[in-house]
């Protein structure tokens, strides 16, 4: 048995495209929404989905609140995005791996293949990304971070042919808003970073991408890394053949963005400083983000129905 499990906030532009591409493969879909305004829950139920809302408070937290409400039901669990699709050619690929997956493996890895303003994003180093994405159930949790989380699992894991293809549709303005976001979650992972890193269990491709920005890119000097990174992804790793599209997507993503967690990192130690405040309060001002509701965790798991109405 496989079961997609879902995070969902004002998803109506992707939600049924995502629950096409799974249809046949998966036997359930469980979406957990963030009380979305538009009509992501409806359409998330018409395809025969089970919803569940639950408040947002980070990424790792919903996921793990949703898999508490699975648990005990067995089989694999397929962590999918609402803008992804399992592309129509390896589908079929998805049940057979999980079929013939030795006992001593608890997790699957897959292809994520990124695509920006229509065009598939091949080179820069994004491609192939191999990321944990199907898991058996009771043996895999996200692990408690503000960005960049990823599923662990205790037991082996596999690669397989399964590609799954992030195809976001909305603006280039949303975009931006939302990677500004997401700079503010990775700015308090960086200034909480060495406790947590200590920590971490991430293992394959994800767990070098992560020791080599801690251990060398993190070493480097704010600003001049985030250029350096830029030159590697654009020029040594060839990302201007990745075209007009391309351009952007490495600029936004490789300079841009990197610049500005550097920029909310010094503007959150600056604010700690001058103020004589701690740095979880600084935080707060600074991003709106309350660090220690984070990082109370998800909440004991309850007996809940199967279906909960919005």
């Amino acid at each position: 048995m496989i079961i997609a499990l879902v995070l969902t906030f004002d998803e109506e532009k992707h939600i049924a495209r995502c629950l096409r591409s799974i249809d046949g493969v998966c036997d359930a879909v469980l979406v957990v929404d963030s009380h979305s305004k538009d009509a992501t829950a409806e359409i998330a139920r018409a395809y025969g989905a089970d919803v569940l809302t639950h408040p947002f408070r980070n990424y790792a937290t919903q996921m793990n609140w949703g898999l508490d409400r699975l648990a005990g039901r067995g089989g694999w669990i397929l962590r999918l995005d609402a803008d992804e699709v399992v592309t129509a050619e390896t589908a079929a690929a998805l049940r057979r791996c999980v079929e013939t997956a030795p006992p001593e493996v608890d997790g699957l890895f897959v292809r994520r293949r990124m695509h920006f303003m229509g065009r598939r994003m091949r080179w820069g180093g994004v491609d192939p990304v191999w990321q944990l994405r199907l898991f058996r159930n009771g043996r895999g949790r996200c692990e408690m971070r503000w960005m960049d989380e990823h599923i662990e699992v205790a037991g082996a894991t596999l690669r397989t042919d399964v590609v799954i293809d992030d195809i976001n549709l909305n603006s280039l303005t949303w975009w931006t808003d939302k990677h500004n976001r997401y700079a503010s979650r990775e700015a308090i992972d960086i200034l909480f970073g060495e406790r947590r890193e200590a920590a971490s269990a991430i293992h394959g491709q994800a767990g070098l991408k992560r020791w080599l920005k801690t251990n060398l890119y993190l070493r480097l000097s704010p600003g001049l890394r985030s250029i350096l990174y830029f030159l590697y992804r654009y020029v040594v790793r060839l990302g201007v053949l990745d075209g007009r599209e391309g351009f952007y997507f490495h600029l936004l993503q490789g300079l841009w963005y990197r610049t500005l967690v550097d920029a909310k990192v010094q503007e959150i130690r600056d604010r700690s400083r001058a103020d004589g405040e701690g740095l979880e309060s600084a935080i707060a001002a600074v991003t709106g983000f309350h660090v220690g509701a984070a990082a109370e965790g998800p909440p004991p798991a309850a007996q809940i129905n199967a279906r909960e109405q919005a």
